[in-house]
């Protein structure tokens, strides 16, 4: 893009009201293009890979494929994508954490005013960061205990589902499954493996 070229933003937001509503705040500002919307992770890559945008600005919980999954996905890919920046409703240190291990360049809660998300936009485009200032400090201390297999055992958790269904879906023993169960309730100091999913949600690390 060239100095005069608007700033190209993929939109990804299950909330179709909110995904309206910042799409059109977005584009009332001259060098800001909102060229593609998505309801979900899943979504957002296609639009990606077919737009090529600057800029991704995505929720964190999404169906399927969330923010910080997407997030990492494209941080791992072999072609440069967009600068990522989240745009959530979760003042959560554990997530913000995640999401700059992730390679995430802009993190803000959405009761920011749009005049701030604008300029953090220009911001992240530039080569900066833009993280909400009342999260960064907080981060730093907030290391996540839990590996990737933990989490997605907790997250099936989370829903209800057996051992023997989360098996199933991972591709794993219910051996295997028990044991990653077992190591994240012990991380979380949780007496069972439904609260330990809600201790680790409360902390942003699912």
């Amino acid at each position: 893009m060239t100095a005069t070229d608007p700033i190209r933003i993929v939109l990804a937001e299950d909330q179709a009201m909110v995904l309206g509503a910042l799409a059109a705040l977005l584009d009332l500002e001259d060098d800001l293009d909102v060229v593609g919307r998505a309801k979900d992770g899943a979504e957002a890559q296609r639009l990606i890979d077919e737009l090529a945008p600057d800029i991704l600005l995505t929720d964190i919980e999404m169906p399927g494929t969330t923010g910080l999954d997407l997030a990492s996905s494209l941080a791992t890919s072999d072609n440069p994508g967009p600068a990522v920046m989240i745009l959530t409703t979760f003042a959560r240190p554990g997530y913000l954490r995640r999401a700059l291990d992730s390679g995430v360049r802009g993190y803000l809660l959405k009761d920011a005013p749009s005049d701030q998300l604008a300029e953090a936009i220009r911001t992240v485009v530039a080569g900066g960061r833009a993280i909400s200032p009342e999260l960064a400090a907080e981060a730093w201390g907030a290391e996540d205990p839990l590996t990737d297999r933990e989490r997605q055992v907790l997250r099936l958790a989370a829903q209800g589902l057996s051992t023997s269904r989360m098996a199933e879906q991972l591709h794993l023993s219910e051996g295997t499954v028990r044991n990653y169960l077992s190591e994240a309730i012990g991380k979380t100091g949780a007496g069972n493996r439904t609260e330990a999913a809600r201790i680790a949600r409360r902390q942003g690390w699912l």
